[in-house]
Parts: structure tokens; C-alpha cells; sequence
């Protein structure tokens, strides 16, 4: 079981992270940081498994912190250290070069400390494996899994896209506080800040240009921060930054913070454009939105059957009807009848969803009493383990064990969120092939 130390002076800081990760913490007496590597790994030696150390950078100790972490990683330990700073911004860099794995603020909340220790514990066991120093896999011998990435798309923009987005990722992030992003990637249109009424100092090309793309302690730093928990990469501020943005940088994004957080929510552009076939090539759960009108439900079909012709199959596929109204003439029934696949959720018209996207605040934020805010409880509810087969844990302790991680499953047809084919193991195959199929206008016979 991996173990954590922590070189401080402060009884206070000490005591807030035991109360995060309990009996893993290893006892070490109060004082200032040693100057030597050597000696603070002597105070630790009875510690098996050691995985993570929490250095308390103060004002007298900052110098100090970056050459012990820098010496940490000289001697090859794998050990994840953790730096304790009120100025991140300061000394990000010279962490950076220190080999430093992340930084938290001193008066950081326990459900953000978790989350922190816990990436820094995965690190350390990634790198411990591979080096044959310490156990391999995840705590208890179980392998860390990667996030999930789930897609959001549609075949054509009104539809809502963006809406059901924001609020599957904030109901998420609420569900387990630090453990979801949010990226947005239509990378010319995209309006996810707007959505969730943020003001972005940085967007997606700072994100994946530049050291956010080298390191994922910076990268973090590059993301904007939602109030209910959610972290968000927002999109270009003009359609011309779009063009910076490459497909390998898209791949390389999810694949980073698919790394680092528990769920992925990805919001698309309309249509099947390069980036969202990209965006696809990397996604776990697929969740299609479309309106319940004649367009929008042609749309989906042939989205449905050029998806199916590019051999994408996915881990769970959840087709959403929004604006459902069975008084406009179509039903349920027909909408399943025409699209060759079942309906998952019909989330109905309402006026306090139209207010809530004026507003900037979601409804699974608010928490109003809505017609709407029911359904989204229910798609949040598709993607976070059940009571009775996976209890969750409402403490820190629990993250930095790493418990809470979901743990694939072989989906039958018939079920939520289920792939075409019953009862067979899903594996995603290689669309490389098909995407390029599609630009020429060879599926379908249709011409580009």
C-alpha cells in the first residue's frame, strides 16, 4: 500500500492532510526542510512503499524545497513530490524544471487535496514500475485506469448540444468534486465559457501550445476553473485561432487529461468535421443530441450509419432527443424506427432551460425545480457507479486510495448506454482509415 510523508513545520498543515489520507501517512517529526536529499529520505526509510512527499515550501523554504525535489529526482526514487505554496505562479516553472509533480495551496480544501495526492500517487507508481522501485499497478495491486472520455455531438448545430454538455459536466464534477474537465472543442464556434458564464484567461491554443503542452503540472495551471468544481478548457477566441489547432494536439489533450481526471467531457462541433472525428478516435461513451423535429432526427440517422460504416464503436452510446414534444407529431417510436437504434432519454422543452443558458448558470447548478433538471440527473446518472456495485466514498481518504475509479464492463444491448453489438466485449478499433474515407466523399458515395 503506497505511503505519503510530509516535511513541514506547521501541526495544522500536517493534521489537514492526515485527515485526507489517514493511516497511509508516515510520522515524521515538525521541523525545517533538510538541505539533503540523502538525509530526508534517511527520516523516511522505515516507510515501505513510500510513493508521495508533501514539502512545505514557506517563505524560508523555497529554495530549499525546489533543490530537494530536484535532488529526488536525480536519484531516480519515483517519488512524487508535492510542493505546499501560496505562489504558484511564482515558482512554477523552477518546480517544473525540479521535476516537481504539483503544486497546492496551503489553504486548499480537502477535496482538492485528495485530488492532488492522488495524482501525485499514480505517478509515482507509474514511474516505480517501470523502474522496478516499489509495487506496480494501482494501490492494493489494482492497475490505475484511465479516465473516461465522453463526446457529446450532434448532427447539426440548435440542437442543444452545448447545454446538455455543460450541465453532464458539471452534475459530474458535483458528484465528485476535481474529477472532471470539460474541454471544448469546436474549435471555431465553440461557446462552453458563455454556457457556464466564465471569462477564460487562457483557451484551447494556449492549452495545447506552448509548456501546458509539456507538462502536466502547467497544464493544469492553464485551466479555468468553474465554481462548482469543474475544470474547463475553453475555446478559441476567434475562429481564425482555430487554425492553430492541430488533429495531434486534440489526441494529445484527451489523452493527457484522460491521464489526470476521472471524466473527460468533451463538447463537439456539428457534423462529423476533422476535429470531431478526431475527437472520436479517443472517446470511451458517445452521447448523440438531436432535436425531435423531421431535421434533426434525418440528421441523426446518417450520423448513426456513417459512424457504423467507419467501424466506430464505442463503450456506451446514449442517443438523447431533446425538445421532445409528442404533440408535434412524431413519437417516440417513430424517431427509433427511423434512426435504426433506441432512443436513451427524451428531455422536454422548458423556459427555465432557456434561462438558465441567458443566465450562464446551468440547471444541474441551480438546482431549480425543472422538468429538464430531472432528465439531467438521470443522463449524470448514466456515467457514475451505482450504490449497489460500487460504493462511493464522500471522503478524501477515498480518492487517495484510488477507489472510486470506474471499472470497465462488458455492455450488453438493451442496457444504457449500450454498444451495437450484444453481449461482446467493446474495443475500440482503428478509424484512421475511415476518417479518411469520409474526406474523400467515398462513403455513402457521397462527394466532398
Amino acid at each position: 500500500m503506497s505511503r505519503l510523508a510530509v516535511l513541514t513545520e506547521s501541526a495544522d498543515l500536517r493534521d489537514r492532510v492526515r485527515s485526507v489520507v489517514g493511516d497511509h501517512l508516515v510520522d515524521l517529526p515538525l521541523g525545517p526542510l533538510p538541505s539533503d536529499p540523502a538525509r530526508m529520505l534517511a527520516m523516511t526509510q522505515g516507510a515501505q512503499q513510500l510513493s508521495v512527499i508533501v514539502l512545505d515550501a514557506g517563505p524560508r523554504d523555497q529554495t530549499t524545497a525546489l533543490e530537494v525535489a530536484a535532488g529526488l529526482r536525480t536519484d531516480d526514487t519515483g517519488i512524487s513530490v508535492v510542493l505546499v505554496s501560496d505562489r504558484p505562479e511564482e515558482i512554477g516553472f523552477a518546480a517544473m524544471r525540479a521535476g516537481v509533480c504539483d503544486i497546492v495551496h496551503p489553504d486548499a480544501d480537502p477535496g482538492e487535496l485528495g485530488w492532488v495526492l492522488e495524482r501525485a500517487r499514480r505517478t509515482a507508481v507509474t514511474r516505480q514500475a517501470g523502474t522496478g522501485v516499489g509495487p506496480g499497478g494501482g494501490v492494493n495491486g489494482s492497475e490505475t485506469q484511465p479516465g473516461r472520455v465522453i463526446s457529446v455531438a450532434s448532427p447539426k448545430g440548435g440542437v442543444g448540444k452545448t447545454t446538455v454538455a455543460t450541465n453532464l459536466a458539471v452534475g459530474l464534477a458535483r458528484s465528485d468534486p476535481h474529477s472532471t474537465v470539460l474541454v471544448d472543442l469546436d474549435v471555431q464556434f465553440g461557446d462552453v465559457g458563455s454556457a457556464l458564464n466564465l471569462a477564460p484567461e487562457y483557451t484551447l491554443v494556449d492549452v495545447v501550445h506552448g509548456p501546458a503542452a509539456q507538462d502536466t503540472m502547467v497544464l493544469k495551471t492553464f485551466l479555468t476553473q468553474h465554481e462548482t468544481g469543474l475544470y474547463v478548457v475553453c475555446g478559441p477566441g476567434s475562429p481564425a485561432e482555430a487554425d492553430s489547432v492541430g488533429m495531434e494536439d486534440i489526441s494529445r489533450l484527451l489523452q493527457t487529461l484522460a491521464s489526470e481526471f476521472r471524466y473527460v467531457v468533451v463538447d463537439t462541433a456539428p457534423g462529423l468535421t476533422e476535429p470531431t472525428l478526431t475527437v472520436l478516435d479517443n472517446t470511451h461513451d458517445l452521447v448523440l443530441v438531436t432535436s425531435m423535429d423531421v431535421p434533426g432526427v434525418r440528421g441523426l440517422r446518417k450520423e448513426i450509419d456513417i459512424l457504423r460504416e467507419l467501424g466506430m464503436v464505442f463503450s456506451g452510446r446514449h442517443v438523447v432527443l431533446n425538445f421532445a414534444d409528442t404533440q408535434n407529431g412524431l413519437t417516440k417510436t417513430d424517431v427509433e424506427a427511423t434512426i435504426g437504434a433506441s432512443v436513451d432519454m427524451m428531455i422536454p422543452r422548458s423556459k427555465g432551460a432557456v434561462a438558465s443558458v441567458n443566465q450562464g448558470i446551468p440547471l444541474l447548478q441551480s438546482d431549480k425545480r425543472d422538468p429538464v433538471t430531472t432528465h439531467l440527473r438521470k443522463l449524470v446518472g448514466r456515467f457514475t457507479p451505482s450504490p449497489a456495485r460500487a460504493p462511493r466514498s464522500a471522503s478524501a481518504v477515498g480518492k487517495f486510495l484510488g477507489r472510486l475509479k470506474p471499472t470497465p464492463t462488458t455492455a450488453t444491448a438493451g442496457t444504457p448506454g449500450s454498444p451495437e453489438a450484444p453481449g461482446q466485449q467493446v474495443s475500440q478499433p482503428t478509424r484512421s482509415e475511415g476518417r479518411h474515407r469520409l474526406h474523400k466523399g467515398e462513403v455513402r458515395g457521397e462527394k466532398r
